[in-house]
């Protein structure tokens, strides 16, 4: 049970890098906190294009890498904490992206990320 967690949190996330790269780069970039690129030299583009690349990569990694599986869900997980911030952006700033047209989608949503967390920390422990 859990090589098939593993392998479709691995598939999801190089689908979401996908979409990040080519059909949903606008949608992603209503989740990029304003203040992001306020700090940074990288505008919301730049942002999403990044995030995709890590998305792929870690998605790629829980496959290619098994002997390092609990480090990438490690990984994994932190870039699921780390993105969380923009989820809450999007929900503070009531943006609309994928389908999420209500505060109470957005807040689904939020409720929806420690739960990723867990997932890549579960499936990638012996």
């Amino acid at each position: 049970m859990k090589t098939f967690a593993r392998w479709l949190l691995a598939a999801g996330m190089m689908f979401a890098g996908l979409s990040h790269l080519f059909w949903a780069r606008r949608e992603f970039q209503a989740q990029v906190p304003d203040l992001v690129t306020d700090v940074l030299p990288i505008d919301k583009d730049g942002v999403v294009v990044a995030s995709g690349a890590v998305e792929i990569m870690l998605g790629a990694a829980l496959i290619v890498l098994p002997k390092e599986r609990r480090r990438v869900g490690s990984l994994l997980a932190a870039f699921f904490i780390a993105i969380f911030p923009g989820n809450i952006a999007q929900a503070m700033d009531r943006r609309p992206a994928f389908g999420l047209d209500s505060d109470a989608a957005r807040l689904t949503r939020l409720l929806f990320q420690p739960l990723l967390v867990a997932w890549a920390l579960l499936a990638t422990r012996d």
